[in-house]
């Protein structure tokens, strides 16, 4: 993350200083949008370090949320940058134009590669992590990359149009916020939907499921509640065993229920078991778990 802050601190100021110089005002609020980056990049990094930190007495489930608090606050930044922008661009139009060098456009077709490999970097990251901040990060420089194409767009049509078509930038600049507004909208959705503990996706708990029904011992699995805190997975499940079970057994398997859910590929980092008993022991059915969660509870 130092590196990326870096490197978008340094095109922040490569850009404002050529759209000064080359009286491109779009690359001007270009360059202030990328210092967006900066202060994103910061609340991603802390983010990702007050998250990685174990549970404590004060926080016994862990500080995860603290990555999902990162990015939605990025997500805001992303939507903040994206109306400032829009509002510029307007005052732009509104303006007479003087028309932009034609060097300028060396400069963003260089930002523009740069930035998109820090998307793609971040994005795969991201992915692979399953973070939240990462890909409000990524996507942030997805959205510089964007507006950097569009005053690009701008720019040779104002460099080939001539003094008639020098608001140019400013009109492709506008349409591109709409496309950056859009992506933080649907990146702060996801983060709400984290911290409002939405449950994770149906495929997922299906596969929680079947790793914890296929377990032998378990006749059912009666509820599965999984959410996403930060980097990992939380569990609540219910699995029932036959009813005359002995406490300590029933207690054996809840513990290895557990442990093969936390040896699992998945990034489970908590799970509670909860023991029930089958209404109806069904020897033949234990071991045999079918992962269709539509079977009416028992009791």
């Amino acid at each position: 993350m130092r590196a990326v802050i870096a490197i978008s601190a340094v095109l922040a100021v490569v850009k404002v200083a050529a759209g000064w110089w080359g009286t491109s005002w779009a690359l001007v609020a270009d360059g202030i949008e990328s210092s967006v980056d900066i202060l994103g990049g910061l609340v991603v990094w802390s983010g990702l370090r007050i998250a990685s930190r174990p549970a404590d007495e004060d926080h016994p489930y862990g500080h995860g949320k603290a990555e999902t608090l990162s990015a939605a606050a990025v997500s805001l930044l992303i939507i903040g940058a994206g109306v400032l922008i829009a509002v510029q661009a307007v005052r732009e139009i509104a303006v007479p134009q003087e028309m932009p060098a034609s060097w300028t456009l060396y400069v963003l077709a260089g930002v523009i590669v740069i930035k998109e490999v820090m998307y793609r970097w971040l994005r795969h990251l991201g992915e692979r992590l399953d973070s939240r901040s990462l890909l409000a990060e990524a996507w942030h420089h997805r959205g510089d990359a964007i507006t950097s194409a569009a005053a690009f767009i701008g720019i040779t049509i104002a460099v080939i149009g001539g003094e008639d078509y020098a608001q140019a930038d400013d009109w492709a600049a506008l349409l591109a916020c709409g496309v950056i507004f859009a992506n933080g909208m649907r990146l702060l959705k996801r983060a709400l939907d984290d911290l409002m503990d939405r449950s994770a996706d149906p495929g997922l708990v299906a596969e929680v499921r079947s790793i914890a029904g296929s377990h032998e011992g378990v006749v059912r699995v009666e509820k599965c509640r999984v959410r996403k805190a930060g980097l990992g997975l939380h569990l609540d499940i219910h699995v029932q065993v036959p009813g005359a079970t002995s406490v300590f057994e029933g207690h054996r398997i809840g513990h290895q229920v557990q442990d093969r859910l936390m040896a699992s590929e998945l990034p489970i980092e908590d799970v509670i078991v909860h023991l029930e008993p089958a209404e109806q022991d069904d020897p033949s059915r234990i071991g045999r778990f079918s992962a269709d969660p539509s079977v009416p509870p028992s009791g």
